[in-house]
């Protein structure tokens, strides 16, 4: 057995093997519950009634998820059934998932029975590694929860301990030799697997851990060598959180709750002061900034704000989440208090630095600031840019998105010298309006058109640009072929015919666009 090492990181595996229960009595009275009486959760399988889930008690007189209602009525004639509600379970655990954000910004569900939380670098915030774990505890008490932790190097490993093991804490670097102590359970392997294992002598993992990966392999498959390693610690295989985490973050525990707005708004800004102080050491600037309010009830409230270009102005974007909370269609309720406050930055991007002092000078068309401004009191859809797209049709080459947004990258606004005249205008008709009009056969220019009753005489023209239909995405779009054309009192359209002459149905003639 070679040495152990460690991955550089902490995740923490919380299991809820009592969930059902622990909904149960959290939804019930307390004059509807019995403590006497064994409860089980029940669900039909194949036109037989079977356990999904048992409380504590019904466990102990020895009834187990599986087995049937009959069975289970025939050696504890007192136990009590209920229908078992998956949903609900559900329901509970993804809001435990919520409020738990105020350990990790980096926890996801582990399951439908368990959450594992990325703790790496979170526990300082609560003292150290053992007090972390007594705070979510303490957490889970308060909530009505029983649960059971454990601490590792890798999730695998912190799931194994939590669920197959006494729980607890496993010291940094030692995974692997804590680990092997665990039976072959824990590897979570089919049941023939481990039914295969079991009879060929190997019953914990350092029976495994001792043997060459070939013949494992060879024999298994390479998942068993793959969970193996994960749950020794040697192997990190990152979990998804379930948000995605922010380039920078800052947190502020509260030791009393708060429920004022000037409370919450002095907080805010010292989150802020630490988080661009994070933005300037990376040479960058925020985009977005989300505070998440952890209400003392497991209540989370997320803000969201957003500002056209990256900033690092404090005081600029707590103007800015003042002004999204006074504008806000749901008010920020407190409840009981905010004792958890976290400050994001979930997107950000390079910000140079500029010249404070001298003969600096900030440009004055500047509109980001009042972008911003707007954005936060009317909402960001209320305040849009023209962004381009890719696509072949000129009226789907551009859309409208909100002005605070980061730019999509799907498109570029071509470049062209100012002292040549558009080739497209930038009044566009969308969908094109169809005109009358005489041409040359078979790829003329339009020699006259009618639009609106009224006739044009074309004069000039130039074209024909030729577009071909987006097959792709509209199989049966025709080819268009654009004109540039003028008409005898200098007024310029934009006009073009879908389709080819000698084709059925003939080819229409539209106008587009009309130039300045």
């Amino acid at each position: 057995m070679s040495a152990d090492r460690s991955t550089g990181r902490r995740y923490l595996a919380a299991w809820f093997p009592w969930l059902p229960a622990d909904r149960r009595l959290r939804e019930t009275p307390a004059d509807d519950t019995d403590d006497a009486t064994p409860v089980v959760f029940v669900h039909k399988v194949g036109g037989a009634l079977r356990l999904a889930a048992v409380d504590p008690l019904a466990a102990g007189l020895g009834l187990t998820s599986g087995m049937t209602l009959a069975d289970a009525q025939a050696r504890t004639p007192t136990v009590r059934s209920v229908v078992h509600q998956p949903e609900g379970d559900d329901r509970l655990l993804k809001r435990v998932l919520e409020d738990w954000g105020r350990f990790s910004p980096m926890a996801a569900l582990d399951g439908h029975d368990g959450l594992v939380l990325d703790v790496t670098g979170c526990a300082h915030l609560f003292g150290d590694e053992a007090g972390l774990m007594q705070a979510v505890k303490r957490r889970a008490a308060g909530i009505g929860l029983q649960v059971r932790l454990a601490l590792s190097d890798t999730a695998e490993s912190a799931r194994a301990w939590a669920r197959f093991g006494p729980g607890g804490m496993v010291p940094q670097g030692q995974a692997r030799t804590a680990g092997r102590r665990l039976r072959i359970a824990a590897l979570e392997l089919p049941a023939k697997e481990e039914q295969a294992l079991s009879r060929a002598g190997l019953k914990t993992l350092a029976h495994l851990d001792d043997r060459p990966t070939a013949p494992l392999t060879a024999r298994f498959g390479s998942d068993l060598p793959t969970r193996l390693r994960r749950v020794l610690g040697l192997e990190d295989a990152r979990i998804t959180p379930s948000r995605p985490a922010g380039v920078c973050a800052a947190d502020r525990i509260l030791v009393e709750p708060i429920t004022e707005t000037a409370d919450v708004e002095a907080v805010v800004g010292d989150l802020l002061v630490e988080v661009m102080d994070r933005l300037d050491q990376r040479g960058q600037g925020g985009r977005a900034f989300q505070v998440a309010f952890f209400r003392v009830d497991g209540e989370v409230r997320r803000i969201t704000i957003r500002t056209g270009q990256p900033t690092r102005d404090a005081p600029a974007v707590l103007r800015l989440f003042r002004e999204r909370l006074a504008n806000l269609a749901k008010p920020l309720d407190p409840g009981f208090g905010f004792d958890h406050l976290r400050l994001t930055a979930p997107v950000a991007q390079r910000l140079a630095y500029a010249q404070s002092g001298l003969e600096a000078e900030g440009p004055q068309d500047d509109l980001g600031p009042l972008i911003d401004r707007l954005s936060a009191r009317l909402g960001p859809q209320a305040v849009v840019r023209i962004e381009a797209v890719q696509s072949h049709a000129p009226e789907r080459a551009e859309r409208f998105a909100p002005a605070a947004e980061t730019p999509a990258s799907a498109g570029e606004w071509g470049e062209r010298d100012p002292a040549d005249p558009p080739l497209r205008p930038l009044q566009v008709f969308d969908p094109p309006q169809p005109v009358e009009a005489m041409a040359a056969l078979p790829d003329g220019s339009p020699a006259r058109f009618r639009w609106r009753r009224i006739d044009h005489v074309v004069t000039r023209a130039e074209g024909p640009e030729r577009i071909a239909g987006e097959w792709w995405h509209r199989p049966k779009e025709r080819t268009r072929d654009y004109y540039r054309v003028e008409d005898g009192q200098g007024r310029r359209f934009w006009v073009f015919r879908a389709g080819f002459y000698g084709e059925d149905p003939p080819p229409r003639w539209y106008l587009h666009g009309l130039f300045a």
